[in-house]
């Protein structure tokens, strides 16, 4: 049932098994798999169905550089549905390589492996409305011409694919179920604090509510799951003092650091004029998925080159640039003023005004183009904005093969990289986030080594050439700062607590009853967009969940209790 914390009396004690902070993917997904777990479920979300000023903007922050990242309220959405009703839709599973500790990469390895959260992929696939859990050609129904007719493939491989969701928005997509369901959802509820159980320092006990311009209550859980995405875990956790009073799971001062992104850019020209093909839009399964195939750097060419994990696609050539000549691109530069910020951000090339004067060359552009301009929005008419799963992106097959290259590259995980507490405080008294993106030269390396890997590939294999500046690569991969909403790496898991937050299981290694379902959790980003593999571990976290509550029906521990605080487990009765 979705009711709505404002018609709550001020100083209610709400009591549960399970209180769930955040209704976006994470939330969501716990919410859906504990449905008919026998288990008494809260989930608080701060917002309503709809966007609202006053509670979006609880999400400001600082940031250290705003070259380097986006405002904290931008990529993020407060409301029922989270960041899914902001995203692209775009779906893939992490690589075997992403779990294990690598020489190269600090701070790198998980631990758990691929084979521990694959039983949960098909399920998150199923979730993201991605269709089948198939990610190479090779599981394709239908055969398919290749990338790059005559492409050797000695360290990137084309067989991989993307697929995309609709996007879907779990907030719209699945409220009738949770209107129906067992489970409460508290919409307008935002956590303040998790404060200890008094006389323990193992257990978090009664957490603070509280309502914007309203009332606190409290609600008393046996356990509690921060579903809130990978810049609010730290700032819930930080404003929580915890039993070392420097934050909650803060002891060893891990909390907030380790904050990675995704290092992603457009570069260069490929001219692949004498490939014998090329086909670089977007395939559709036989159950009606939209999928890609890109560029991805080899498991044994990271290891040989030192580099992270790395794919690239065929991209059209910069939008800013009305030397393009062609009439859609520069349609999208000119409607830019009305494109939401996440996506405008490229179509500006870094700078304000894009390129200085180049308005009225985009009009005789789109003046010139006029009949492949009318074909296009006709087709994104249909396709995209009248469609219910979408057309991902804009595909332009330039007339004499020559493309630019987008890349995505994973970031090497870096404990001066943080998300700490800032000095101001939000209109609920909490303090606000302060962050510090920083990326390494090991990030710099990978993406130019795995560029030059990618030349040589090309002009090997006789089927173009690609050329690009190499002393441009790390303004490149910078020029847009921290790639979107991916918040990664804030409460790592790990085995030592000394420089990780949360197990295996994900449960803060600090306190036996509160768990994180997010990106923050990841220790290493990988090149995959981390949606599905949120969802995953949301799914694998709820087993962990119905096994804690229900030993030997399904896997998982009970909660530990340690003899200083009083016996309770999840499945004991409030």
């Amino acid at each position: 049932m979705i009711l709505d914390a404002r018609e709550i009396p001020a100083g209610t004690l709400l009591h549960t098994d399970l209180c769930i902070v955040g209704a976006g993917a994470a939330g969501i997904t716990l919410a859906l798999a504990l449905e008919d777990s026998g288990l008494d479920v809260i989930v608080l979300e701060s917002g309503g169905d709809d966007a609202e000023p006053q509670t979006q903007q609880l999400y400001a922050g600082t940031v250290a550089d705003t070259r380097l990242h986006p405002p904290a309220d931008n990529y993020r959405v407060r409301r029922f549905g989270g960041s899914t009703t902001l995203w692209g839709g775009r779906c893939m599973p992490l690589d075997a390589l992403d779990f294990k500790a690598r020489e190269h990469i600090a701070h790198s390895g998980w631990p758990i492996t691929l084979d521990d959260l694959l039983p949960f992929y098909p399920q998150a696939n199923a979730l993201c409305e991605a269709g089948d859990f198939t990610y190479t050609t090779r599981e394709f129904a239908q055969t398919l011409p290749p990338m790059i007719g005559g492409l050797a493939h000695e360290r990137f491989t084309t067989d991989t694919l993307e697929r995309f969701s609709c996007p879907t928005d779990f907030g719209s997509r699945y409220r009738a179920r949770l209107t129906n369901g067992r489970v409460r959802v508290l919409q307008h509820a935002n956590l303040g604090t998790l404060p200890m159980q008094d006389g323990c320092t193992r257990r978090v006990g009664n957490a603070v509510v509280r309502v914007l311009g309203g009332a606190t209550f409290g609600v008393a859980a046996r356990a509690y799951v921060l579903a809130t995405g990978g810049l609010e875990v730290p700032r819930l956790l930080l404003n929580s003092p915890g039993p070392s009073g420097r934050g909650l799971g803060n002891a060893h001062d891990v909390v907030g650091r380790y904050y990675m992104s995704h290092l992603a850019g457009t570069i260069g020209t490929i001219d692949l004029a004498a490939a014998s093909s090329v086909w670089h839009g977007y395939d559709v399964s036989e159950e009606g998925i939209y999928c890609r195939r890109r560029l991805a750097l080899r498991e044994q060419a990271q290891r040989a080159l030192g580099a992270g994990n790395f794919i690239a696609r065929l991209h059209h050539p910069r939008i800013p640039d009305a030397g393009h000549g062609n009439g859609i691109l520069s349609a999208l530069y000119l409607a830019r003023f009305i494109v939401p910020y996440e996506y405008a951000k490229r179509l500006y090339d870094g700078t304000p005004d894009g390129y200085a004067g180049s308005t009225l060359a985009h009009l005789k552009n789109v003046i010139s183009d006029a009949p492949g301009t009318a074909q296009f929005l006709w087709h994104w008419l249909r396709k995209r904005t009248l469609a219910d799963r979408k057309f991902p992106s804009v595909i332009v097959r330039p007339a004499n093969l020559r493309f630019s290259l987008d890349f995505h590259a994973e970031q090497e995980p870096n404990p001066a990289s943080r998300v700490t507490l800032g000095n101001d405080t939000d209109a609920l008294g909490q303090r606000r986030i302060h962050i510090d993106w920083r990326y390494t030269q090991q990030d710099v390396a990978t993406v130019s080594r795995a560029l030059e890997a990618l030349a040589q590939e090309i002009g090997r294999s006789g089927v173009g050439r690609f050329i690009y500046d190499p002393n441009e690569v790390e303004a490149e991969m910078t020029r847009y700062g921290a790639y979107g909403g991916h918040h990664i790496g804030t409460a790592r898991m790990g085995a030592d607590p000394r420089t990780s937050v949360v197990d295996a299981n994900c449960r803060l290694h600090e306190v036996d009853n509160v768990y994180i379902a997010s990106a923050a959790v990841f220790p290493t980003s990988g090149q995959a967009n981390p949606t599905l593999s949120i969802v995953a571990l949301a799914l694998r976290l709820a087993a962990h969940l119905r096994g804690a509550a229900n030993p030997g029906v399904q896997t998982g521990t009970r909660f530990a209790a340690p003899t200083a605080c009083p016996a309770t487990s999840l499945s004991e009765s409030v």
